[in-house]
């Protein structure tokens, strides 16, 4: 069973059965918790998510129109990358962080690895006028997306107003990446019903849910609370996390939990995109964990697992992969779009 949201208007009924608008259906199974995003504040519909896909695949958001949003989280990285540890910018710019996979936002109410950001309409601001991403402001965008050909129509499909806006950019990316849903890897089939764990992934299973379900639950993977994982700190970077935004103590190396679907297209791992394999992030929870002491609560005990039961649990973690999220053609480059005449 699949959920819909149904948009009339601005009021939302529920059914069971996928999330349904006037334009637009937008599925995810029964099983998911209810969304968190308020859809009645920005009611999906096809034009403005192909005018934000559009946006998102654009660099004319940069400063010098080199970087799009895509150029760090690509669709076939599960909206992630895979070629550098940390994000590059503008002018060979170098950023700070690992730039997080994209996907399940509407599951979401706090955004960037420190939690910086409160709501996905805005969120889009930070990459934008971030120095050393894109390092252009709102107002500019607004006006060259004004006199650039294919936008003032988008515009006006979108929003019945082909004048451009700060808040019809925001809503406009907001809404594309609001539909990109991961649901459909094998873990997902199983809890349908339609296919079943291997011995071997079955045992992982077991394993993940022992120990590490109360910081990646199912069925997001994530309760995308913030934790300090025992990592020690960069002191190249010395970030710092959600301590730098809030300034408390408590804060101090406090990262945002990442969901744990995609983990094969979304590597190198962690804030700072220090690890590329996986076993090398289990071998920090098991034996690596040089910050216990300081470790919020699920990391104070030791996880004790054997070659075994490693690869066991590598083997469950792998049935999260959602091969048709990754290549749906929906969430690619909108050619015809962006350049209508070619």
């Amino acid at each position: 069973m699949k959920i819909r949201l149904f948009f009339v208007g601005l009021v939302v009924f529920f059914s069971c059965a996928t999330i349904w608008s006037d334009f637009f259906s937008l599925e995810y199974p029964a099983y998911f918790p209810a969304t968190v995003y308020d859809f009645s504040k920005n009611p999906l519909a096809e034009p403005k998510i192909e005018l934000g896909r559009a946006l998102f695949f654009d660099p004319i958001l940069s400063k010098d129109s080199t970087i799009s949003c895509a150029s760090c989280h690509s669709p076939f990285n599960a909206f992630a990358h895979t070629d550098h540890d940390l994000s590059h910018g503008i002018h060979d710019s170098i950023g700070t962080r690992n730039a997080p996979a994209l996907f399940n936002l509407a599951w979401q109410n706090s955004f960037m690895w420190d939690g910086a950001i409160n709501h996905l309409d805005v969120q889009s601001l930070a990459p934008i006028s971030h120095p050393a991403e894109m390092g252009e402001s709102i107002e500019n965008v607004v006006q060259k997306l004004q006199h650039k050909a294919i936008y003032p129509s988008l515009f006006q499909a979108a929003f019945g107003d082909s004048i451009v806006t700060g808040e019809f950019v925001l809503k406009a990316l907001a809404q594309f990446q609001l539909t990109l849903v991961s649901s459909n890897a094998k873990y997902d089939l199983v809890k349908r019903d339609e296919a079943v764990f291997t011995e071997q992934e079955q045992k992982g299973y077991e394993i993940f849910k022992k120990n590490c379900n109360s910081c990646h639950t199912e069925p997001l993977f994530s309760t995308y609370k913030f934790a300090h994982n025992g990592l020690p700190i960069d002191t190249t970077l010395n970030d710092f996390g959600k301590g730098a935004i809030t300034k408390q103590a408590k804060d101090s190396l406090l990262f945002k939990i990442p969901s744990l679907r995609n983990l094969s297209y979304s590597y190198p791992y962690m804030h700072d995109g220090r690890f590329r394999k996986l076993r090398q992030v289990i071998q920090h929870y098991t034996s690596g964990v040089e910050l216990r002491d300081m470790a919020s609560n699920s990391f104070q005990n030791t996880i004790s697992l054997s070659s075994n039961e490693k690869t066991d649990l590598i083997a469950f973690l792998l049935t999260l992969d959602d091969k048709s999220f990754v290549f749906e053609l929906k969430h690619q480059y909108p050619r015809k779009i962006l350049h209508p005449k070619k």
